[in-house]
């Protein structure tokens, strides 16, 4: 027996290889699903099965695409509807895999037909759970994605609550925890960063499993605290339930070189975002005018997905080279699958070319200091609501809303003003000032180094407060 965890972190989602006596079974897959065919072809195996724990919200599966290259069956648990074939689990069912066994608990409460898969090993011993979205490491999954008319998130946290009790907390303390998710996830709101666990420690330090825990405390304390979904979540789910293009049409359309006047006629005839995914030091220095700068070495896909409302949205790229494929694989993975083409050369093309290059204001926290003594400046901290409580600059003229709601709250500042914008470190702040940029806000400064640098100044900051007591 073979278990591989693939865990990818720009999107804290850990897919799972597992294989026995030459058949395999992949649970949640990625959206790019060669690497899957690739590795049971080394082992000399078969895939057998795509287990799927739940409609995935923050992620398109990759397992429609799978199952049409390998003829695996598709597995969900009880109520799931799909526009594909799949086969429909019971609860209790179980799957032969080579020597082992895989068996199905039905789950719910972070969505209805949320299921965990029981690996059973050779000798029938309670192995493993690859628990999906039902229980991570610190954490358990939010009740408030699969709302329907007729059950509130309280309703499904109850659920919740019951399936971990009944389902999950009576499985023997050595039982190895596959979670689907792992810190930075927006499925949860307290998960560790590390990736396996065993039963028996959840047990003792999960909030959600304390032996003690009534259903009516359970409800309040998931449901404490929560911040709003992100807007593609549900866009993303209903592509794993209707299905999709296949990768590798959206990876052609995509990844195709253009020179700077057919990239510029293209961005003009289709309207399209053009996005920026280099550093935040190269934007800033540079950049084609209204572009958009989310890095790929930041948070990439879910800033791309909480920020870019609209899934269809066409989209050109200018990237690093030799990371053009790489951008249009992982803006497939949260469903942005009409890129148009990358600029060939970048920005160095574009300059070359005679084309408009606009920059940011970036200044050192020292020269932000001096201004904040001296001028009566405007502020803008577009951190985390959490990150703001805990601790903020000082001062009548700084303002606050997330980068999450930047959309929601660019109507509250003033085009007329300057501001001065920082986040915690740098990459958010220039994020923000892109996007207020494309808006006609072309009075930015860019803090480098973010509140991380001002709390190293003497500047005037609120006293701390532990997030967890807020």
């Amino acid at each position: 027996m073979k278990i591989e965890q693939i865990y990818t972190g720009c999107l804290a989602q850990g897919a799972y290889y597992i294989e026995s006596n030459g058949e395999v079974a992949i649970v949640d897959p990625l959206r790019e699903t060669q690497p899957y065919i690739d590795k049971a072809e080394k082992e000399n195996a078969k895939i057998k099965y795509i287990f799927e724990t739940h409609f995935h919200a923050d992620f398109v599966s990759g397992h429609v695409d799978l199952a049409k290259k390998t003829g695996a069956t598709i597995v969900f648990g009880p109520g799931a509807k799909t526009e594909y074939n799949i086969h429909e689990a019971k609860d209790n069912e179980v799957f032969k895999l080579g020597d082992i066994t895989i068996k199905v608990l039905h789950t719910p409460g972070h969505t209805l037909e949320s299921a965990t898969f029981l690996l059973l090993d050779e000798k029938g011993k309670e192995y493993a759970i690859f628990s999906g979205d039902t229980l991570f490491l610190g954490d358990v999954g939010r009740p408030d994605l699969a709302i329907k008319s007729d059950l509130t998130k309280e309703d499904l946290a109850g659920m919740l609550y019951d399936s971990l009790r009944h389902k999950i907390m009576t499985l023997p303390d050595d039982v190895i925890v596959y979670p689907a998710h792992g810190a930075g996830s927006a499925c949860g709101k307290n998960l560790s960063k590390e990736t396996v666990g065993v039963l028996g420690e959840q047990k003792k330090s999960n909030y959600a499993l304390r032996a003690d825990m009534t259903k009516e405390e359970f409800v309040t304390e998931v449901l404490d605290g929560i911040a709003p979904p992100p807007q593609y979540f549900a866009k993303n789910a209903m592509m794993n339930k209707v299905g999709y293009d296949t990768f590798e049409t959206v990876l052609k359309k995509g990844d195709t070189p253009l020179d700077p006047e057919t990239f510029e006629a293209v961005a003009n005839n289709e309207d399209a975002l053009v996005l920026d995914v280099r550093t935040e030091k190269e934007f800033v220095t540079g950049h084609i005018p209204n572009s958009i700068f989310i890095g790929l070495n930041g948070g990439f896909a879910p800033w791309v997905g909480a920020l870019i409302t609209d899934l269809k949205q066409p989209i050109l790229l200018v990237a690093p080279e030799g990371r053009e494929e790489e951008t249009v694989t992982r803006l497939s993975r949260v469903g942005y699958d009409n890129t148009l083409g990358y600029l060939k050369g970048g920005i160095e093309a574009w300059k070359k070319a005679g084309k408009d290059v606009e920059t940011i204001t970036s200044i050192s926290v020292d020269e932000f200091s001096n201004h904040f003594k001296n001028n009566n400046i405007n502020v803008l901290d577009v951190r985390k609501d959490g990150e703001y409580k805990s601790e903020h600059l000082e001062g009548e003229n700084v303002k606050h809303f997330a980068l999450d709601y930047i959309n929601d709250n660019m109507n509250t500042i003033n085009k007329d003003n300057t501001y001065y914008v920082h986040c915690a470190g740098g990459y958010r702040s220039v994020i923000a000032a892109s996007i207020l940029k494309a808006r006609g806000f072309n009075k930015l400064i860019d803090v480098a180094g973010g509140f991380g640098a001002i709390k190293k100044t003497d500047l005037p900051t609120t006293n701390f407060v532990c997030p967890s007591t807020l």
